[in-house]
């Protein structure tokens, strides 16, 4: 099974790394960072690069794509070499993911109309400009496209895909395996959560913002 994750300038780095952990240990898995051009690929906080080892025009066709979101969505949104490969590689995809605002991405390529969808909670409205229906849950599934929620919920994301494909006993072990048991030291990982000053300067750009 080929897994192509995508990568794009200024990509968040957990959009990637946590699918990536569980995804990898699928049986048979073959896992593919690409990008527009093969090469290093830096992340959006400027400190991170990972490594793109094939160009998108050499994994036409995976199994499964992983489309990530970050600052450089809103640049490859425009992109069209970009939502042309995704239109392609779809054709023939099992599944088609995305993490936080790379649901955007699929959506732009017109893959999530009249679907369902989930996004980064500053950018989950976007969806409707192109056809989808967004919806706040943390993981969502129709048909086989799956979406995240922001960043961390890529690897709930990736860990539902497992279990799809491998079984729920194999999902459960690969959660044991990478001790995915998270107990935060805060109660604020959503907006109905978080303190409301917060989530208004994040509204409202006052704050940096990782979407």
């Amino acid at each position: 099974m080929q897994i192509a994750m995508v990568l794009y300038d200024r990509f968040t780095a957990l959009d990637v790394v946590g699918p990536y952990e569980a995804l990898s240990r699928l049986p048979d898995a073959r896992v593919d960072f690409v990008a527009e051009r093969a090469g290093p690929v830096r992340a959006d906080t400027g400190f991170l690069t990972l490594t793109a080892d094939k160009a998108l025009a050499d994994v036409p066709h995976p199994d499964v794509v992983v489309v990530p979101g970050g600052p450089g969505t809103f640049t490859e949104i425009e992109n069209e070499t970009f939502l042309d490969w995704l239109r392609t590689a779809d054709a023939t995809t099992a599944w088609t993911t995305s993490v936080c605002s790379g649901s955007l991405l699929l959506a732009a390529a017109g893959l999530l109309r009249d679907r369902r969808a989930a996004s980064h909670w500053l950018t989950l409205d976007f969806l409707r400009q192109y056809g989808a229906q967004p919806t706040a849950d943390r993981v969502v599934t129709d048909g086989k496209y799956v979406t995240a929620a922001g960043v961390s919920a890529g690897i709930d994301m990736a860990l539902t895909l497992v279990g799809r494909i491998a079984g729920d006993e194999h999902a459960q072990a690969v959660q044991l395996l990478i001790e995915y048991d998270p107990r935060p030291p805060y109660d604020a990982g959503s907006p109905a959560k978080a303190p409301a000053h917060l989530v208004e300067e994040f509204r409202t750009g006052s704050r940096f913002t990782l979407v």
